[in-house]
C-alpha cells in the first residue's frame, strides 16, 4: 500500500515549516508528499525547497488556480493508491499518518475520517472555536470528514470526479465528502487520527470573519440543500434557518412599532437570542470572558454568514481567486 501525502499551498511562510516537521517526525513514513503551491509571492516555496534539499520525497510543483484545481492536481500527481490530506496550517500529531491509514487494511473501506484540535491563546480565539469547527465532545458518527485530516483511496478520488473545480475559493471538501456518502463509499471517522489546527491560535475577530464568509459562499456555491449524514443539520437548512430568524425577527420589530404593548416581548426576545449561545455552549466554553464574547460573535457570524451565502449563490466573484 503506497500512500501520498497531498498538500495544497498559497502565501504559508508562517506555518508551512511546523507542518512538514510534524510529517517528517510520523511514525509511520509516507512514500511521498506531494506540495503543489498556488501561486505564493512570500517565501513559501524557498522554505519548502530548503526541506526539500533534507528529504527527498518531498517534491513540489507550481500550479496557479482555486483550491480544488490545486487539490486536483497534487492527486493527479500522486503515485500512491492511498491520497492523506492536511492543510498548511496545521500541525501532525505523531501517529497521524498511521492512524488516518490504519483501516484501510480492510479492501472495503474507502474513506478515514481524522479528527483535529484547535488550540488557542486567549478567550476571543476561545469562543470562535465553536463557530469554526468541531470539539471533541460534539464529535460522532455524523462528524463530517475535512481536508484538514482525511485519507481516502485514490480510485474513490476518480470515481466521484474528484473536486469540484467550478467552486471559487471554499466547499470543496464538503462536496467531495458529500459525493462520496452519495456515491457509497465506505466511511470510517477515526477520532484519535488528529491534527493540531494551529492556525486558529493566529485569529482576531476580522480574520475569523473572512474564513467565516469563505466557507459559507463555498456552501452557497455548492448547493448541497440535503445532507444525508447530516439530513436536518446540512449546511444550508442550517443557513436557511439563520434567515428565517432574522426575518421574523424584522416582522416583529415592526410589530412592536405598530402595537406599542408587543415592544418589551420583542425585547425580551433580543435578550434571549443574546443569551441562546452562552447557554448552548456552557459544558464547552469555560472562560467568562470567553462567554461574553458569544453573543457578539453569534451576531456577526449570522450576518457573514448570511452575505456570504447569498455571494455564493448569486455568484458574485472575489477580486482574489485564488484558493487562500
Amino acid at each position: 500500500m503506497k500512500i501520498s501525502i497531498c498538500i495544497t499551498i498559497l502565501n504559508e511562510e508562517k506555518f508551512i515549516s511546523n507542518l512538514l516537521i510534524s510529517l517528517a517526525r510520523q511514525t509511520k513514513r509516507p512514500d511521498e508528499i506531494i506540495i503543489v503551491d498556488g501561486g505564493s509571492k512570500d517565501k513559501t516555496v524557498e522554505i519548502i525547497r530548503h526541506f526539500i534539499k533534507k528529504d527527498k520525497i518531498i517534491k513540489l510543483f507550481i500550479e496557479k488556480g482555486t483550491i480544488a484545481h490545486c487539490r486536483n492536481i497534487s492527486i493527479e500527481l500522486a503515485t500512491g493508491d492511498i491520497i492523506a490530506t492536511t492543510d498548511s496550517g496545521c500541525i501532525a500529531n505523531k501517529d497521524w499518518l498511521e492512524k488516518i491509514t490504519y483501516h484501510f487494511k480492510h479492501e472495503k473501506i474507502g474513506l478515514i475520517a481524522g479528527f483535529y484540535n484547535m488550540p488557542y491563546l486567549n478567550s476571543l480565539q476561545e469562543a470562535i472555536r465553536v463557530y469554526l469547527g468541531i470539539l471533541p465532545q460534539k464529535f460522532d458518527q455524523t462528524f463530517l470528514p475535512s481536508a484538514r485530516s482525511v485519507a481516502f483511496r485514490k480510485s474513490v478520488w476518480e470515481e466521484v470526479g474528484g473536486f469540484n473545480e467550478n467552486l471559487e475559493r471554499g466547499g470543496e471538501d464538503t462536496e467531495f465528502f458529500y459525493k462520496c456518502v452519495k456515491n457509497g463509499v465506505k466511511i470510517i471517522r477515526e477520532k484519535s487520527a488528529r491534527v493540531e489546527w494551529s492556525e486558529v491560535k493566529t485569529l482576531n475577530l476580522k480574520t475569523f470573519l473572512k474564513k467565516v464568509y469563505v466557507y459559507s459562499k463555498g456552501d452557497g456555491q455548492a448547493k448541497i440543500w440535503w445532507h444525508p449524514t447530516k439530513q436536518l443539520s446540512s449546511h444550508n437548512i442550517r443557513i436557511s434557518a439563520i434567515f428565517t430568524r432574522y426575518l421574523i425577527g424584522l416582522f416583529l420589530f415592526v410589530y412592536s412599532f405598530l402595537d406599542s404593548h408587543f415592544f418589551p416581548y420583542f425585547i425580551i426576545l433580543i435578550i434571549l437570542y443574546l443569551l441562546y449561545p452562552i447557554i448552548k455552549w456552557k459544558s464547552l466554553i469555560r472562560g467568562n470572558l470567553a462567554r461574553l464574547y458569544l453573543p457578539i460573535i453569534q451576531v456577526l457570524t449570522d450576518f457573514v454568514t448570511m452575505y456570504g451565502f447569498l455571494a455564493g449563490t448569486i455568484g458574485i466573484r472575489s477580486k482574489n481567486k485564488k484558493f487562500q
